[in-house]
C-alpha cells in the first residue's frame, strides 16, 4: 500500500469517527448533569448546563479535527 492510500484510509477513518465524538461528547455532559442534579437537588440546572457544554465540547472536537485534515 503506498503512502498516499494509507493517508486516504486515516484521513476516512478519523471522519467516520466525528459523529461518534459529538454523541459521547452529548451524552457524557448529559448523563454528569443528571448525576449532579440528583445529587444537589437543582433539577433542571445542571443537567441543562452540561447538556449545552457537551454538544459545544462535542463541536469544537469535530472542528479542531477537520482543521487538522486540511
Amino acid at each position: 500500500m503506498d503512502k498516499e492510500t494509507r493517508q486516504l484510509f486515516r484521513t476516512m477513518g478519523t471522519l467516520s469517527s466525528l459523529g461518534f465524538t459529538l454523541v459521547l461528547a452529548t451524552f457524557a455532559g448529559l448523563a454528569l448533569g443528571l448525576w449532579l442534579d440528583k445529587l444537589t437537588g437543582l433539577k433542571p440546572l445542571f443537567t441543562i448546563g452540561l447538556l449545552i457544554f457537551g454538544i459545544i465540547a462535542g463541536f469544537v472536537k469535530i472542528y479542531v479535527e477537520v482543521k487538522k485534515i486540511k
